[in-house]
């Protein structure tokens, strides 16, 4: 008699795990920030400066000094704890925010604010790969709950998404409605408030690992069946960029950041050339709003291929929308195409994030899911700063052509180096918490 097919993991029983409610409701309101503070620097400073230029650079600036930072926060996360390195963080975060307020409003020069914008953007606090760390380390307990991690992946990306929508569409409204420093403020309470709320959730926070004096003694409780990322429990600690795959998710990531911060700028560029600056962030958030339903749809769906190969077939799904933007001249039109690169995105986060579980030991997984998220930093940061020169010489279009350029050479890398996101190990097997394995279908 044959055995009845194993159940479909969906959303519903991936919330009835024990404890996830206790991290995801900090966890969401101490993320909201970082979704407004791109666009509250931008709003500020081209209202102090009257350059887009300007607001562009120090809003690279900040998404630079992220990208370098963030990684390293990740690694002190996984060291110490996520306690550890989180209410320092907010702390430093909050102070740095007051910071480059004053100064913009006080008319400082460019160089003071790139002062006060490295600290702010060091100590953005990494709360989504935090949740992310938690979700795999409340997940690998059994194999039946590891079988839940994809739809985790996809539930953060909608998470992400949703903060996607409201935050730049709260940003936007507090600064032309109430004051150009209006959506700072609120960024940086917010981050402390939920910041330190995040941090009290001791429970669901990842366990240290285990020191041990050789590398891979001991049996299966050794936690030595990580793939292709070395050790990650005893011995010397490994860093997660040390894995070729890392590296390559990296710099797919970084074309995903060249479409926020490309779309961030060029739609507020295209909102005052027609003199509706409201209209703004109605269209960022229909461009979030695709982000988040594709990433409800990704995690419903029992997916038959592997995250790799769904990573691939969003990725060129997202270059083909991101080529249209730059011909687009109306709002509705540019709210459909701008539907359409949402879309897409979701599928090629969540595949990364997913490919992460394989290729990375536990002990690793803040530092990796930090690199990825400081990549999207980094292109975001990248492209600002160029869509903001572009969009002041030539107009919005001109800006456009950013999120094309980023994704069309993030795709090339992939496409070359796809072989590189593949497991090491036979058997595709990668480590679920201590001592215990499931198997991964990666393509």
């Amino acid at each position: 008699m044959g055995t009845a097919p194993p159940r479909r993991p969906g959303y519903g029983q991936l919330l009835r795990t024990p404890g996830a409610w206790t991290f995801l409701l900090p966890g969401f309101a101490a993320r909201q920030p970082f979704a407004m503070l791109t666009i509250g620097i931008v709003l500020l400073v081209e209202h102090t400066s009257g350059s887009y230029g300007s607001a562009g650079i120090v809003a690279a600036v900040t998404g630079v000094s992220m990208a370098l930072f963030a990684p390293q926060n990740g690694k002190l996360a996984d060291r110490f704890g996520q306690r550890a390195v989180l209410v320092p963080g907010v702390l430093l975060h909050a102070a740095s925010v007051t910071a480059l307020i004053v100064l913009a409003l006080a008319g400082a020069p460019l160089w003071a604010l790139f002062v006060a914008a490295v600290p702010t953007g060091a100590s953005i606090p990494q709360v989504g790969p935090m949740v992310r760390a938690r979700w795999a380390a409340v997940l690998g307990g059994s194999e039946e709950r590891a079988r839940l991690l994809p739809t985790a992946a996809a539930f953060e990306s909608v998470t992400d998404e949703f903060t996607f929508v409201i935050g730049p569409v709260l940003a936007t409204a507090l600064c032309t409605g109430v004051h150009p420093a209006a959506g700072l403020v609120a960024e940086g309470a917010l981050t402390l408030a939920g910041g330190l709320l995040f941090a009290a959730q001791r429970r669901t926070q990842p366990k240290l690992p285990q020191r041990r004096e050789t590398a891979g003694s001991g049996s299966g409780a050794a936690g030595s069946g990580a793939v292709g990322a070395g050790a990650g429990f005893g011995g010397a600690r490994v860093s997660a960029l040390s894995v070729p795959g890392v590296r390559v998710l990296a710099v797919v990531f970084l074309g995903i950041g060249s479409v926020f911060g490309g779309m961030q700028v060029s739609l507020t560029a295209f909102a005052e050339e027609i003199g509706n600056p409201g209209v703004n962030g109605l269209l960022y958030g229909v461009f979030a709003a695709g982000n988040m339903l594709a990433g409800i749809a990704c995690g419903a769906i029992a997916w038959k291929s592997g995250p790799r190969r769904r990573l691939i077939s969003g990725y060129v799904g997202l270059t083909l929308a991101a080529s249209g933007l730059w011909a687009v001249h109306s709002v509705p039109l540019l709210a459909g195409l701008g539907l359409l690169v949402g879309l897409c995105i979701a599928p090629a986060l969540i595949s990364g994030y997913t490919l992460i579980e394989a290729l990375v030991p536990a002990g690793a997984r803040t530092e990796a899911f930090t690199w990825l998220t400081g990549a999207v930093a980094l292109g975001q940061a990248g492209a600002v700063s160029a869509a903001g020169q572009l969009a002041d010489a030539h107009g919005a279009s001109a800006g456009f052509v950013v999120p094309l350029v980023g994704t069309a050479l993030a795709l090339t890398t992939l496409l070359v180096l796809r072989s590189r996101l593949t497991p090491k190990a036979s058997g595709l097997v990668a480590a679920r918490g201590m001592g215990h394995r499931v198997p991964v279908a990666v393509d």
